[in-house]
């Protein structure tokens, strides 16, 4: 999917496809007060919107509606979101998802993340901070044309293609999601240099966390998992300044 923008009165430019349709997105929550004022807020982004109160209506509608991207509450009266998510993934969709949670534990939203979900608010949220999520979180699953004319960032033996969405490590595919994807695709334009927490949440999630820097290390430890195991590391840990990557 790629996006283009274009100015509206909005929280900034309007997002849309490509092809200048509506970018489509399903709210998922038990709670219709909360359904009906998420779907207000993103209407009034322009997009179109689905909604459900269940687990498996909103895997029906899922598939009939193909979202571009699901607003999730973790907590539903029949299958819960992790299961949602599950069955999403199953079923071949890539879709990015936003986690709406009321239980602020981290094992909690470790358990969202590492189910496929992107990320996450705990309630209670503001409607401006799902929405600033959301549109990173579609932004980010884009694919949008490269900047440069070699769409290909190489660092050592570590390479990502910004228009295939493609990462090969010594000739060997990676599969990343589209955070971790943009995660490091800010650490190899910045080789060598240490970025702090504050820095790649501003950059990979376009949202001020309020110093939940937790996602970051969440994120740092699922990129080491898939480019560094069993390999010399890449993704260093400056201690008490940030991350940085350089070659092995």
């Amino acid at each position: 999917m790629s996006t283009r923008e274009s100015t509206h009165t909005g929280h900034g430019p309007r997002l849309t496809k490509a092809d200048g349709s509506a970018i489509r997105v399903l709210v998922v929550d038990d709670e219709p007060t909360l359904t009906d004022l998420l779907s207000m807020a993103l209407r009034y982004e322009g997009w179109a919107v689905r909604t459900a109160g269940e687990g498996r209506q909103a895997l029906t509608i899922a598939r009939e509606f193909r979202p571009d991207a699901i607003v999730l509450d973790i907590m539903l009266p029949d299958i819960d979101g992790l299961q949602v998510l599950q069955r999403v993934r199953a079923d071949g969709y890539e879709t990015p998802v936003l986690f709406l949670t009321a239980k602020d534990s981290l094992d909690d939203r470790i358990a969202g993340l590492t189910a496929g979900g992107d990320d996450y608010v705990t309630k209670p949220f503001s409607l401006e901070e799902v929405v600033a999520r959301l549109r990173g979180l579609i932004r980010r699953s884009a694919l949008a044309v490269a900047d440069s004319t070699d769409p290909r960032i190489t660092v050592g033996d570590l390479t990502l293609d910004e228009d295939s969405y493609e990462v090969f490590r010594d000739g060997e595919a990676i599969e990343l999601t589209a955070t971790e994807f943009e995660l490091l695709r800010f650490l190899m334009r910045n080789p060598r240099r240490v970025l702090s927490k504050a820095q790649i949440l501003d950059r990979v999630w376009s949202y001020d966390f309020g110093g939940k820097s937790s996602v970051v290390e969440i994120y740092i430890s699922y990129l080491r998992k898939k480019i560094d195991a069993g390999r010399e590391p890449m993704i260093h840990t400056v201690r008490g300044a940030g991350y940085m990557l350089k070659t092995a």
